[in-house]
């Protein structure tokens, strides 16, 4: 089978056969880069090896993945690894000060881990929102028996860049002295970190599989191919029974792969339709939305066929997915009800809440935490932090999550280390309007890791708590992330203690800047959170 690549306007083709498990080694210099991405912004930005776009990593599952990374930044970062559960090295996850401390400036560090899980995935950057900057890129791991024929494919990154660094736009939202929200940004589109969009070739009656990740830092993306059937069979690298669809509509961090079959002449070449939007802005012609075309070959100089869209045009609708895997819906063993929204506080400043807390990082790792607390205080949330808001879950317990969203913003809701069931979605607000369920007709929920809330909606998403460890659940808009839409679940912690030993390379990190690796929260004995800043108040 073939794997393409599609930069800019050229198709680079690897080829290769699966053979036995090896190591994947990428080494990565991660410095600030001057560009201009987009053709209308130049600014700085955070790329690898002094470039952008980042090189995409591709693996085949079992196979070891090895980062070496060194940070060229004047500030700390880490790497996650989006979609990777890191069952049994939790501590290769990424998010800084969840489970580790970020990589100083001037100093290297290594992720070392098992590809056990095959799919499209993307790898990013998880201190300081560095994926907003630039730090991010495919990570694509195949199947060594795919359940799919097609002959190759096919993987499109989609990006939104802006005029400005995230750290800007994010001071600009928390500022009490500035209008909130601050007036919007419009960014344009990037294809795999270009501005334009690719062609790709197609041959007569062969089958493409398209790997399409939505790796935007706040807007969505839709795709669509006119004249052609899109069959949908993964949602965020969980395979799904075929889906016939004519478009896909993708929030920040969603992934989809499809598969295309081609015409059996080459009598025409057709357009392909991409669109960057944000239905929470302004619309603006010519800013939002962004109309972009991209162009599918099958032979130099044919005629491109005209093409109308259909009558009964059908988006993707992950809720009617039904999973390859066959498993019906979970138990439920506990309902944990989030609402997630935004409130107004008493310093004046506007965050991001769930359940009235707005997120911020505790003074060392959660993770270190739990394995450092004296038995029996790491199952009790307080000894994290207030604002660490976390969670403890029992072993092997089936988890329904009620997610309620009666914010005027839609959430990209993401968690690490497992992909849930979508069980249910339904309005909060319109009594008549019809509740989605999981099809009864295959009893299979679809299973994603990331997933969209609407506005007045609330969704119902399962899963098992198989996988100890401290993951993160957190909106995947960036700008709602920073401003404290995230909690720390603290999973099977008793089981987590005996399995996993953080090692001392990872310490390091810590204590070269003078961070503790033991303790509660606040790197304390006990419930002595001294030294963490009093949560913030809302404003009645």
């Amino acid at each position: 089978m073939a794997h393409i690549y599609q930069k800019a306007a050229s198709a680079v083709l690897i080829l290769g056969a699966i053979a036995s498990a090896a190591r994947v080694v990428v080494n990565w210099d991660v410095g600030y880069v001057q560009v201009d991405r987009d053709g209308h912004s130049p600014r700085r930005a955070v790329g690898v090896n002094g470039a952008l776009p980042i090189p995409p990593v591709i693996a085949t599952k079992g196979d070891t993945l090895v980062i070496n990374v060194h940070n060229s930044l004047d500030v700390t970062t880490s790497i996650h690894a989006h979609g990777i559960f890191q069952n049994g090295t939790n501590y290769m996850d990424g998010p800084a000060m969840a489970t580790q401390c970020g990589i100083p400036p001037g100093h290297n560090f290594t992720y070392e881990y098992e590809a056990d899980h095959a799919g499209t995935f993307w790898l990013h950057g998880h201190d300081h929102h560095q994926n907003s900057d630039g730090l991010r890129t495919p990570l694509v791991v195949r199947e060594r028996m795919d359940p799919y024929h097609y002959e190759a494919e096919y993987v499109l990154s989609l990006e939104d860049w802006y005029q400005f660094e995230f750290a800007t736009r994010l001071k600009n939202s928390l500022d009490p002295t500035q209008v909130f929200p601050p007036p919007p940004n419009y960014p344009y589109a990037l294809f795999n970190g270009y501005p334009t969009a690719p062609k790709f070739q197609f041959k007569p009656g062969k089958t493409y599989r398209f790997r399409i990740l939505n790796m935007s830092t706040t807007e969505w993306f839709q795709f669509n191919l006119p004249g052609h059937q899109m069959r949908v069979i993964e949602a965020d690298g969980e395979y799904s029974q075929p889906s016939a669809v004519d478009g896909l509509d993708m929030g920040p961090g969603q992934r989809y792969s499809v598969l295309v079959t081609a015409h059996p002449t080459d009598s025409h070449n057709y357009y392909y339709n991409t669109t960057l939007y944000a239905i929470f802005d302004p619309n603006l012609e010519g800013r939002n939305p962004r109309y972009y075309q991209g162009y599918i070959e099958y032979r130099e100089g044919a005629p491109i066929m005209p093409t109308t869209e259909p009558a009964n045009f059908k988006w993707v609708n992950d809720v009617e997915l039904c999973s390859l895997d066959g498993n019906p819906p979970l138990p439920v063993d506990r309902q944990i009800d989030l609402t997630v929204g935004l409130s107004l506080f008493t310093t004046g400043q506007t965050f991001n809440i769930i359940n009235n807390i707005t997120y911020a990082q505790p003074l060392i790792p959660s993770l270190y935490s739990t394995l450092s607390i004296d038995a029996p205080l790491y199952t009790n949330e307080a000894v994290y932090g207030p604002q660490t808001h976390a969670l403890v879950l029992k072993h092997l317990e089936s988890i329904e999550l009620l997610i309620k969203n009666p914010s005027v913003l839609l959430h990209p809701m993401h968690l690490h280390g497992h992909a849930f069931q979508i069980i249910e979605l339904g309005s909060l607000v319109n009594q008549s309007e019809p509740v989605l369920r999981y099809s009864e007709k295959c009893n299979s929920p679809m299973k994603r890791d990331t997933f969209v809330v609407p506005v007045d909606h609330y969704a119902k998403l399962r899963f098992r708590a198989d996988n100890p460890g401290v993951w993160l659940l957190h909106c995947h808009m960036d700008v709602h992330f920073g401003m404290g839409m995230a909690l720390t679940f603290i999973e099977a912690p008793d089981v987590l203690r005996q399995r996993q030993k953080v090692p001392d390379s990872m310490l390091e990190l810590c204590h070269v800047q003078g961070i503790r690796t033991k303790g509660n929260g606040a790197g304390n004995a006990g419930f002595d959170l001294t030294g963490l800043p009093p949560p913030p108040t809302l404003k009645a």
